[in-house]
Order: C-alpha cells, then sequence, then structure tokens
C-alpha cells in the first residue's frame, strides 16, 4: 500500500491548498476525560474541520459510532467540505488512537487519497506550528461513496472466521482480552473470542507514531497471525481495530477488515461464544 502517512511539514506547506482537506477525527473513551469537539473549538490546525465518530455514525444501531451507509457518510462528509478529488489528512490529539478509525471509514467508502498526520496533533503542537479556534466551515462538496464490502465484517462473518476460514486479532488491552480486567460498557462479558489472538494496539505505538516495520512484524508473528491469510480486526468498539488493521496492512497483509460491531456487540450477544484465559 502507498505510505499513508504525510509529515507536519508536508501539511504545513499544503495549509492553503484547497485540494487538501484536514480532519480533526479526535475521539476519547469516558475515561479520559476528553472531549474531542471542545478541544477542536479551543485550538486545531488552521482550516481542520471535525469528523464526529459518535456523530456521523448509524444511530439506527444500538451499538457505539457503527459505519453509516455509505449515501449517509456521503451527505455527512460532504457538508463537512469534503468531496472527490480532495487528499484527506486525518489527525488527532492523541497522537495516534482515534484518526485510524476514520482514516478506515474513508477507506471503506472508497476515498481514494486519505492520509494521516504523522504524530497528530501533539507533534504538530509541540512544533509550535499554528493553531486556530472556534467553527472551521468549508464550502459543501460532492462526495461520491464506492462501498467497499471486503473491509467490513459482521457478526455472521467473524463467526465463521473462529470456524477455521480466518484469523481474528483482537485490539483491545491484554488484561480484558484475558478476562482478567472488567470491561467498561455496562452487560458486556469479559474474555474474547474462541481462537482469537491478543494484539494490543497500543503495542503497535510510540510517541503517537506507529512504530517501524521491524518492530511490527515480530509483534504479529508472535501471535501467530499469518499475514497472508484473511484476518479480522476487533477491539471494544472499532476504533482502536482500525489501529491495528492500519498496522497490519503496512506489515504486507492483504486481507484485513474490521469487525464493526466488535465487543459492544460480541460481547452481550448471548449467542456469541466467549472464553477467558483465567
Amino acid at each position: 500500500m502507498q505510505n499513508p502517512f504525510v509529515t507536519t511539514e508536508w501539511l504545513a506547506e499544503h495549509l492553503s491548498d484547497p485540494n487538501v482537506v484536514i480532519v480533526d477525527a479526535s475521539w476519547y473513551l469516558p475515561a479520559a476525560g476528553r472531549v474531542g469537539h471542545a478541544e477542536f473549538l479551543a485550538g486545531h490546525i488552521p482550516g481542520a474541520v471535525f469528523f464526529g465518530i459518535d456523530e456521523i455514525a448509524d444511530k439506527t444501531i444500538d451499538l457505539p459510532h457503527m459505519l453509516l451507509p455509505p449515501a449517509e457518510f456521503a451527505s455527512a462528509v460532504g457538508a463537512l467540505g469534503i468531496g472527490d478529488g480532495m487528499t484527506i489528512v486525518i489527525y488527532d490529539e492523541a497522537g495516534l488512537f482515534s484518526a485510524p478509525r476514520v482514516w478506515w471509514e474513508f477507506l471503506v467508502m472508497g476515498a481514494p487519497d486519505i492520509r494521516i498526520l504523522e504524530g497528530g496533533g501533539p507533534k504538530w503542537r509541540a512544533e509550535g506550528k499554528k493553531l486556530e479556534a472556534g467553527e472551521s466551515r468549508r464550502a459543501p462538496a460532492v462526495f461520491t461513496p464506492r462501498f467497499n464490502p471486503n473491509l467490513v465484517r459482521d457478526f455472521g462473518e467473524v463467526t465463521a472466521a473462529l470456524d477455521g476460514k480466518g484469523q481474528i486479532a483482537d485490539a483491545r488491552p491484554a488484561g480484558r482480552f484475558a478476562g482478567r480486567d472488567p470491561e467498561p460498557r455496562p452487560g458486556a462479558r469479559s474474555g474474547h473470542m474462541p481462537g482469537a489472538v491478543s494484539v494490543p494496539a497500543m503495542s503497535l505505538v510510540a510517541d503517537g507514531k506507529l512504530k517501524p516495520l521491524n518492530e511490527l512484524k515480530p509483534i504479529f508473528a508472535a501471535a501467530g497471525l499469518d499475514l497472508k491469510r484473511p484476518i479480522t480486526t476487533t477491539c471494544g468498539s472499532g476504533v482502536t481495530a482500525s489501529t491495528l488493521m492500519l498496522a497490519l496492512k503496512i506489515a504486507g497483509a492483504s486481507d484485513v477488515a474490521v469487525y464493526d460491531g466488535s465487543w459492544a456487540e460480541w460481547g452481550v450477544r448471548p449467542d456469541a461464544l466467549v472464553v477467558a484465559d483465567v
């Protein structure tokens, strides 16, 4: 795959390029005590628009921030001024946490040129680069979705993968995977899917950046993942599963998809098998 990252230097040189749209995708777990949109209003990269992961989501499903149907996604991002022919540069204020989720959503919808700002907002700020406050508005644009179903997995497809037709890689912290630590969502059981392997997303990131390839590949090898076979990534709600997918694709995996419902769905369904290592 093409290098999905751009540097802060590159972005600084393209701030006034009308064909480059900057997207703040900051999102946090409740325990972080941070609100992405509030921080955006206080200060963001000049010209950036805010992508609300919980707002640009399918509200007809009782699961967090599920992917919208293509036409609705196109309408939502078009209203933000994100359209055909643009280079989409996504960042978050954690460094590399929620930006890959929005990268994955645009990938699923067929956007041809999607990048992530390496080091994200923290690196931009540390370098003393320009910021602006308040809402940022772009002229509405037309985004044409080209939905790729091969990048998304649902409950039935994941269940089939557990029958030996694929590999499941879980990006949640090791304690939650093993069942030692409780799940943050009410009613969700602790543990993991039978046959899944643990690859915590935070083990792939250092200083707000994805670790180099010579460190990523041994992590995947140690987990027993075969990059030549299909892999489905999962996590708590589909956010860090996208970080894991990004790292796998950079490492050379050709067939990777995100289980959008992730543990928010699997952990509460009575027909979903759950095992624990404790």
